[in-house]
């Protein structure tokens, strides 16, 4: 058992003094904050709830004890906002040969209808529940693969490990299938029925450049207004400047005076357009009130690549072009250890770590941290992503003591709050899943 570098009082109310948080992610009082917007606090911690955020040092040493930070930064636990839990960790048995999308894709569905069972499902998506939660993750999204009989294989068992993760992660799911599929009565009503069933008023898909584009996102939104669901689309996951599905979903928002939230993934396309097109397809993404998500660890390993040739760049959409014109943002974990992405650990941490030098956040701001917290639950309608008083004293501490130090070593070492307890930090080992790939441990 581990649970980080940190030694907390064990005591139902305690202090724990000398803080450093990002100015962006605490609620209440305006406290003053460094060049790199982080502010000096205390916190006052009693049965699992913040009661007091103060400026540190500023009150007197009372009954309760006190546990120093000495100046770590702590940050509240994080949001996921989008991966794929039904995929994760098959690369043992499933790896993609060429590292390419097409690779992945037919690598998958290949995976997936020799083997994802209930039993199959449910230990690859405990596996990294557990992982997301040991790193500091409060809320996820995943999307779900929705095709033929995998609907009433991987819904009811989503369902149950929601219920399962309640006061640990909570859970979102959306399905996944492409804008074809949509085109499909008999699927969408299948769709459309494990959601009312087992989901959580979300519907979507993969969207790409068909001729019946307009009218598979009509059949998707009308669906959507008819049921109260909110909107999540894969978009333009491709380097092809052709591809700008992400202008459809924004016209379809439009013309359909569409009220939900709408959440976009990938878009990676919307970084290759002349600036012209790109400022048009922006403004219509901010006028349709639709929010983005960039997934740089997956995206640079897929995108540009190919066989003895160096890629000529990262992959990721045009996220800082999107923030400014005040399109919520955010980056997130998306696919781990599966044909889409061989690596990963459902760490945000990690994600933070390289989604700032992949997209260069740094020298752009000081409250790219909402990126992986507060803009994700706004987004996402849950609770948490901040620093607040009367929350839950669900935190990630750590010893760096400014954002270089933050991101020059992993934190391995962080502690994980929930409720004010020291979780056990320790990872599930790989060895769990050998009897689902085929080998011994």
């Amino acid at each position: 058992m581990t649970t980080g570098f940190a030694r907390l009082p064990d005591a139902p109310a305690f202090r724990l003094t000398d803080l450093r948080v990002p100015l962006c992610l605490l609620e209440g009082d305006d406290m003053p904050a460094d060049g790199n917007g982080l502010a000096r606090v205390d916190l006052a911690i009693a049965d699992g709830r913040i009661t007091a955020i103060e400026p540190a040092g500023a009150a007197s040493a009372g009954a309760v004890p006190a546990a120093s930070l000495d100046g770590g930064i702590a940050l509240p636990r994080l949001v996921d906002c989008h991966t794929h839990l039904d995929k994760g960790h098959i690369w043992p048995r499933s790896p993609n040969p060429d590292g390419t999308f097409p690779g992945a894709l037919n690598t998958v569905g290949a995976d997936r209808e020799a083997n994802w069972s209930a039993q199959d499902v449910r230990a690859r998506m405990d596996f990294s529940l557990r992982t997301a939660f040991a790193h500091g993750t409060a809320a996820m999204r995943t999307h779900l693969d929705s095709l033929g009989e995998q609907i009433g294989i991987s819904w009811p068992v989503y369902a149950e490990l929601r219920a399962e993760w309640i006061g640990r992660i909570a859970l979102q799911a959306s399905p996944l299938f492409g804008a074809t599929e949509a085109l499909d009565p008999a699927h969408m009503q299948a769709v459309i029925a494990a959601v009312k069933a087992h989901g959580d008023r979300l519907l979507g898909c993969v969207t790409y450049m068909i001729p019946e584009l307009d009218q598979a996102l009509d059949i998707l939104f009308r669906a959507a207004i008819e049921n109260g669901f909110d909107l999540d689309f894969h978009v333009d996951e491709t380097n092809d400047p052709a591809a700008r599905s992400l202008e459809y979903i924004a016209d379809a928002a439009l013309r359909h005076r569409f009220e939900g939230k709408i959440l976009c993934g990938h878009c990676c396309s919307l970084a290759l357009q002349a600036p012209e097109d790109e400022a048009r397809i922006i403004a219509k993404v901010r006028e349709a009130g639709i929010a983005v998500v960039s997934l740089p660890l997956c995206n640079m390993y897929l995108q540009d690549r190919q066989t003895g040739r160096t890629p000529r760049w990262r992959g990721v959409t045009a996220l800082h072009e999107l923030k400014a014109a005040g399109v919520p943002v955010m980056i997130a974990s998306d696919n781990t250890r599966d044909p889409f992405y061989a690596y990963g650990d459902l760490d945000l941490v990690e994600v933070l770590r390289e989604g700032t030098r992949i997209l260069q956040l740094d020298h752009s701001g000081p409250d790219w941290a909402k990126a992986v917290a507060r803009t994700p639950a706004e987004v996402l309608g849950v609770d948490g992503g901040v620093i607040a008083a009367g929350a839950p004293a669900d935190l990630i501490l750590t010893r760096a003591r400014d954002w270089t130090e933050l991101f020059s070593r992993p934190q391995a070492d962080r502690t994980v709050l929930v409720s004010g307890k020291a979780i056990d930090r320790t990872l599930p080992d790989y060895r769990e899943l050998d009897h689902l790939m085929g080998r011994a441990s």
